[in-house]
């Protein structure tokens, strides 16, 4: 591929820098969110160029190459293979436009200009911090280059991707589904999924997984890959930097395209995470949507005390959806976990006790009777 000449009016393009992008995007630090896009350079890194001016308005999923300027709370830069990389002030990075909702953390945008802003998610997301957790202190920032082009125009994550939606998806034959949700970020939710999966694995079960919602990051897949699921995939494996302020329709598209892309793979279960708390936004849309009512078929719920697995499971069952079991961080605690037990009436299962494979298939018992 040649590098055009003909850019768009308005848009700052002459740059003594063309003709020798293909190196410096080969050159530059990728994320973990662009690692398909480092697959595309690494095979063929002509004919791409930056986008660059006041009327170039990035939106998620928008690839920037962007140079560090100040160290922050991100350090680090985790790469396509989920190598921790150290980040310096003047390194260039390649990473995506995306919106965070993290209450432990940040809450991010996507800015409406490419001034600088900053690394929102150590697994490759720019965007702006317009609040913060009182722990988290200030952000890495990040001066965009310019968005990445080629002769068609803009490129996005989702132009990279191996999977797309299917906008008829319809649910097919399929084995049994199981969602874990929880009650906030950190409630133990993919601990608990791994040690399911692991669970199911050991008692002899082919077992895929999948996580619909969430912020990128490869931790969890790769987590869902050592307890035993022979194949994983998740949102950004459809091209989505993060499902924050993603449309409920459109994340159930995706939900149902990812469950039928791991039911084509000839499992005997599924186990999907679904990510955040029930509170979040787009959890308790798609928890209402219905989607889920044709999907899944039980669900664990992962909760960080008492009270928390409580009201969880009161709000899963006014949404229609009959929890099996509460699982999660609270069970670290024999007292957290006694009293959960004596105000519930599903079982309290310790999370490593999942790896059991006489738990987990009591836990999928009316399944496989």
């Amino acid at each position: 591929m040649s590098i055009p000449t003909n850019f768009p009016a308005g848009t700052r393009q002459e740059r003594p820098e063309q003709s020798s992008i293909g190196q410096r995007l080969l050159s530059a630090k990728k994320a973990y969110t662009t690692r398909f896009l480092a697959d595309a350079l690494e095979a063929d890194a002509s004919g791409y160029r930056l986008l660059s001016g006041p009327d170039v308005i990035p939106v998620p999923g928008d690839i920037v190459l962007a140079r560090v300027e100040r160290i922050g709370q991100l350090p680090r830069l985790e790469s396509p293979v989920s190598r921790r990389q150290a980040l310096f002030v003047g390194d260039e990075v390649l990473v995506a436009y995306a919106n965070r909702y993290a209450p432990d953390q940040v809450l991010a945008e996507v800015p409406d200009s490419l001034g600088p802003c900053h690394l929102v998610a150590a697994g490759g997301l720019a965007g702006m911090v317009t609040v913060s957790h009182g722990a988290v202190g200030r952000p890495t920032q990040l001066a965009p280059v310019g968005l990445l082009a080629n002769s068609q125009g803009r490129l996005n994550l989702k132009g990279f991707a191996p999977y797309a939606l299917d906008p008829d998806a319809e649910p097919r034959v399929r084995p049994h589904v199981v969602a874990v949700l929880g009650t906030s970020m950190n409630s133990g939710k993919s601990t608990a999924a791994a040690c399911l999966i692991r669970g199911l694995t050991s008692a002899g079960l082919r077992v895929v997984a999948g996580k619909i919602t969430g912020t990128g990051a490869g931790g969890d897949p790769r987590l869902f890959h050592d307890a035993g699921a022979v194949k994983v995939l998740d949102f950004t494996d459809y091209g989505y930097p993060t499902t924050f302020r993603v449309e409920t329709a459109e994340l159930g598209s995706l939900a149902a395209s990812m469950v039928n892309a791991l039911a084509a793979q000839g499992p005997e279960v599924i186990v999907v995470e679904i990510a955040d708390g029930v509170y979040q936004g787009e959890t308790r849309h798609l928890l209402n949507s219905g989607v889920l009512h044709t999907l899944v078929d039980s669900v664990l719920f992962a909760a960080a005390d008492a009270l928390g697995a409580f009201a969880g499971v009161e709000l899963l069952r006014a949404a229609g959806h009959a929890p099996a079991a509460v699982s999660g961080m609270l069970t670290v605690s024999p007292l957290a976990a006694a009293e959960a037990a004596a105000e519930l009436d599903v079982p309290v299962l310790g999370t490593y006790e999942l790896t059991s494979a006489e738990t987990a298939m009591r836990f999928l018992a009316p399944a496989h009777q």
